[in-house]
């Protein structure tokens, strides 16, 4: 059985995308990063974010 047409894939779709530049040792330390958690750029990124953001609400 597949997935139908109107079927919900996510709770919280990602429908906005975000380019930015990073310099030679920032992506690596980005991939460093992902390679050590075992998770995405993008995941790596959102979970940056989060973190920066319960800093600031505090």
């Amino acid at each position: 059985m597949g997935i139908h047409k109107g079927t919900k894939l996510t709770d919280n779709p990602k429908d906005f995308m975000l380019r930015v530049r990073l310099d030679q040792e920032t992506l690596e330390q980005l991939d460093k990063c992902c390679e050590a958690e075992q998770l995405s750029r993008s995941e790596i990124v959102r979970k940056g974010i989060k973190e920066q953001h319960g800093r600031i609400k505090k």
